[in-house]
């Protein structure tokens, strides 16, 4: 018997939802580059429902009890005495999502003898240590691609919003006004900017394909380049590095792993090369950013705007100065957690439980370290220290 340990985020305020808004999502087959979505032998939800929160348990209960494994579904991940930590020792999968990560630091992993097999119910690993799961065999995996449009979706989204300057405009509607030149003061149209991602895999790749109708010059910078074909089609112009492509750009978004050579790229230096009044949108990482940097951007003007999801540590305390800097349009890490993203994520976490419980192999584009080194999708975008 397996001890599966399950960190996920707490259950709505008001309780668990008993209705939903929409009774059903669409049901997403395949991914842009050919993937299929996942494919498990069978679900025990339905599509649409909250599954990433404690009470959704991602679907599993029923699936992990039935072979007579043990299932542990918490919150509670802070702290020596932490759910989390009391159970860790004798955990042989630690399952837990980018958006309530259950850091699995290198002293964490060492306190866990029985750990085999780490899952991110969603994309990006980064809170786990990768040097240390190949150091102790764990195999670490993801569920590539599931979530990665959601996430695109809300790129865009944001950039709309800081360029439009979409929610000081409501505010004024929610505050009673009608106060036109308020709201138009900061407001520009999007066409005719440039717009340049760095990093441009699934999710950066979905975002320029739904910009170019825009009408905007899209820019670009990977450690891959893109196939030429993709190039041409898109009018993109290559650089190669952020610190080349930024100074061209008018809206700035991060989708880059988080890893040794990304870590605090967006500090005070490059931000002053930056033109005044870039807009600059998150939602990889937020020790991408420098935090007082971006900070200070916004104060002097230099950024106009700062949007994006994703923060330090996460949940992000309540006196973090993201919380309350000028024109900014941060969120909760919900870019990836839509109730449509999450049934995806939740059947690739399945699929991935039965591939190590079967003994047969994980899909490859799952994989981040795997027989220890970095394999499959982490070889391709990961780094480690050693």
């Amino acid at each position: 018997m397996a001890k599966v340990l399950c960190v996920l985020y707490p259950d709505p305020v008001n309780g668990y939802p008993k209705e939903y808004a929409r009774s059903s999502v669409p049901r997403i087959s395949g991914y842009a580059d050919g993937q299929t979505a996942p494919t498990p032998s069978g679900v025990d939800f339905t599509p649409g429902e909250l599954l990433g929160s404690v009470s959704g348990e991602l679907g599993l209960r029923k699936y992990l009890e039935g072979l007579g494994h043990e299932l542990v579904v918490t919150s509670d991940k802070e702290g020596q005495d932490s759910e989390f930590d009391r159970h860790l020792p004798d955990a042989e999968i630690v399952i837990s999502q980018p958006f309530w990560p259950a850091y699995l630091t290198a002293e964490r992993i060492a306190k866990a003898p029985n750990l085999k097999l780490a899952v991110t119910a969603g994309i990006g690993s980064d809170h786990v240590d990768l040097d240390a799961a190949i150091k102790h065999g764990v195999t670490v995996a993801e569920v590539t691609f599931s979530n990665s449009v959601s996430v695109a979706e809300h790129v865009v989204m944001m950039i709309l919003s800081l360029v439009r300057n979409y929610l000081p405009s409501h505010q004024w509607v929610l505050d009673g006004g009608w106060n036109i030149a308020d709201c138009v003061s900061r407001s520009y149209d999007l066409e005719g900017m440039d717009v340049g991602t760095v990093a441009a895999g699934r999710i950066g790749t979905a975002v320029l394909r739904r910009l170019a109708p825009f009408g905007v010059r899209l820019h670009y910078t990977d450690r891959h380049r893109l196939p030429a074909e993709v190039e041409e089609e898109l009018n993109l112009t290559f650089h190669e590095s952020a610190q080349a492509m930024v100074p061209n750009c008018d809206v700035v978004t991060v989708n880059a792993p988080l890893h040794p050579q990304t870590q605090g790229l967006f500090d005070d230096r490059l931000l002053s090369t930056m033109r005044h009044g870039t807009y600059l949108i998150n939602t990889a990482r937020g020790l991408i950013c420098d935090r007082d940097a971006i900070v200070r951007a916004l104060e002097s003007g230099q950024l106009a705007g700062y949007a994006g999801d994703v923060w330090y540590p996460q949940p992000a305390p309540a006196d973090h100065r993201w919380r309350t800097m000028p024109h900014h349009g941060m969120t909760p890490h919900i870019s990836g957690s839509s109730l449509s993203a999450q049934a995806r994520y939740a059947a690739g976490t399945r699929e991935i439980l039965e591939s190590h419980f079967t003994g047969t192999p994980v899909r490859p584009e799952y994989l981040i370290v795997d027989g220890g080194a970095l394999a499959g999708a982490g070889a391709h975008s990961y780094s480690t220290k050693s």
